[in-house]
């Protein structure tokens, strides 16, 4: 079982027009309406992947209602706790040539009473061999520490911990301990306080990351693929180039593929990548099924640490 636990979800409005013009009026020539945040769609791609999933997630308003609503034809189950504020929407631009532009709102705050039920919840489904995927950024009201105290309980539960976010969330969860953490390079580079520019820079950080406490690291490249380090090797994997729609919500599906894969070793590198590619070849947010996604066209080898990753996609 795969519990998704999404604190600040979106309805995600994805409009795409021909070019995106500062200060003028523009005609979309197609609208989509998707659930969003991290977490959720991590568990759109899982469940179509068939790998049980629970999407665990604050809810509140008629926003949250048709979030939740939307998922209900994906099959997704979901873990809805109320709220008092009004779940966020999120604004996506998509130019004809792929380039995303993401209008994201800072989501309602939660209350402490409010937090205190979204924890319980998760360490109440996130049971023993199990894994619980804290995912996204943190709405107003909930600590920065969020995420290594669930992290903490989650162990003492048996369960095992993923971790995607990004900023000060990403740094303190490091402390907690999770068996993995998922950034993109931006939100990598971000923690390490400085620049990474080579493979072997982002090696290395991920290594002082294993070695503080962190089970392993997956690092979403963009289109130089992923890098998987943990305490016993590292692995990179890239796949074929293909016309970018959108890139919203790549990383997401590369976490989703590596979980659905067993959550370790290079042959999850290889379906995290897969599952990558084939989310960046979709429309708005829209996540890829097994039928879109080629682990075989995935190419896997030994980190060179001379690559240079400037202009990188993160």
């Amino acid at each position: 079982m795969i519990v998704t636990l999404t604190p600040n979800p979106s309805l995600d409005r994805t409009a795409t027009v021909p070019e995106l013009r500062r200060g003028e009026v523009l005609r979309a020539s197609r609208v989509r309406l998707d659930p969003g945040g991290k977490g959720v769609n991590v568990a759109r791609a899982l469940t179509a992947a068939g790998t049980p999933t629970v999407a665990l997630l604050p809810a509140g308003g008629t926003v949250g209602e048709r979030l939740a609503a939307l998922l209900a034809p994906e099959g997704v189950a979901v873990v809805a706790v109320p709220i008092a504020g009004t779940t966020r929407s999120n604004i996506t631009v998509v130019e004809a040539d792929g380039t995303t532009t993401k209008i994201n709102e800072p989501g309602p705050e939660i209350s402490p009473a409010e937090l205190a039920a979204l924890e319980r919840r998760a360490v109440e489904l996130a049971g023993r061999d199990s894994w619980l995927v804290c995912c996204g950024s943190l709405p107003a009201g909930v600590p920065d520490d969020f995420y290594a105290r669930l992290t903490r309980l989650a162990h003492d539960a048996g369960a095992k911990v993923a971790v995607d976010s990004s900023g000060a969330p990403l740094a303190a969860a490091c402390a907690g301990g999770p068996d993995l953490l998922k950034p993109n390079l931006d939100e990598l580079t971000e923690l390490a306080g400085r620049p990474l520019p080579l493979l072997g820079d982002v090696v290395d950080f991920c290594r002082e990351l294993v070695a503080g406490g962190v089970g392993s690291v997956l690092v979403s490249l963009g289109a130089r693929g992923a890098v998987l380090v943990d305490a016993a090797e590292t692995h990179h994997a890239a796949g074929p180039l293909v016309a970018v729609r959108s890139t919203v919500g790549a990383g997401d599906a590369a976490l989703a593929g590596f979980l659905h894969a067993g959550g370790s070793g290079p042959q999850a590198l290889r379906t995290a990548v897969a599952y990558g590619t084939a989310a960046v070849a979709q429309e708005g947010s829209r996540m890829p099924t097994p039928q879109d996604v080629h682990a075989d066209a995935v190419r896997l080898f030994a980190a060179d640490p001379t690559v240079n990753l400037s202009g990188a996609a993160a």
